[in-house]
């Protein structure tokens, strides 16, 4: 695993040669028994106790690598927004699948220490929810904006202040669209706070689909390419509106190039 690029390249794409013949036919059918079956194993350990900084990683690509073999590519842009900065950060990212939440970790982790704001219904899941807990993330109820955000302002300023980074969501629900108006700020004020630098992440991973019952998992969708991109860091000064409008701006801009 230590050679796998995705670590430790800027930018990275899915080789040509990865896909099985048939694995690649029948994409959902074969990806989501090797996904459950990484995720309990990851779980699992995190529930004994066991889990740690590389077991995170190492599933987080084998869930990668999953994907892969069943045909979808991935494209990671711009890594060292983040690699070369010399103190955490806040990524703030627009929200479509349950993609990035596991494929972030294989991206970030080997260069930042790093965990989520997420919704606390998430470390009740089976298969995954014990390795979230196990990360210490921020979690938030989000029927309370008030409370929410009091609590990621306390609880960021004191991770990023023990230098782990934090990757925050501000959409209210994930969407394949992006939509300015339901973006919150409430990255920018935890960097504003905390003094530490804004990484805007961009991302589309609408391959991993969302189905009747849920958006967790849906069907895999090979014919979309999966894209990450990071942009250049940014400080939040003043209100934080030009931090807020940049974050947006740069996701916009990367949606509108990935259409094409």
């Amino acid at each position: 695993m230590k050679n796998y690029p995705v670590m430790y390249s800027n930018t990275y794409t899915t080789p040509s040669d990865t896909k099985g013949f048939l694995s690649s036919r029948l994409p959902s059918l074969f990806f989501y028994p090797s996904m459950a079956k990484i995720a309990f194993c990851a779980n699992r350990e995190a529930k004994l106790g066991k889990s740690s900084d590389q077991a995170w990683v190492k599933a987080s690509l084998y869930i990668i690598k999953a994907l892969e073999k069943v045909g979808v590519s991935l494209s990671f842009e711009n890594l060292s927004a983040f690699t070369e900065l010399n103190t955490p950060c806040v990524f703030i990212g627009n929200h479509m699948s349950t993609l990035e939440t596991f494929a972030l970790p294989a991206i970030i982790q080997p260069h930042k220490p790093v965990t989520f704001v997420v919704k606390s219904s998430l470390l009740k899941y089976p298969f995954f929810g014990d390795l979230m807990a196990s990360r210490n993330p921020i979690a938030v109820d989000r029927t309370n904006p008030r409370e929410d955000l009091k609590k990621v302002l306390t609880e960021g300023c004191e991770k990023l202040a023990q230098g782990k980074s934090v990757i925050v969501f501000p959409q209210s629900t994930r969407s394949t669209e992006f939509d300015h108006a339901k973006f919150n700020s409430i990255g920018v004020k935890l960097a504003k706070k905390a003094g530490v630098p804004i990484v805007p992440l961009a991302l589309k991973t609408d391959s991993w689909g969302h189905s009747k019952l849920g958006k967790e998992f849906g069907p895999i969708d090979i014919s979309k390419k999966v894209h990450f991109a990071f942009g250049t860091p940014v400080m939040a000064e003043g209100n934080g509106k030009e931090a807020h409008a940049s974050v947006c701006n740069f996701i916009e801009s990367s949606l509108e190039k990935w259409k094409k």
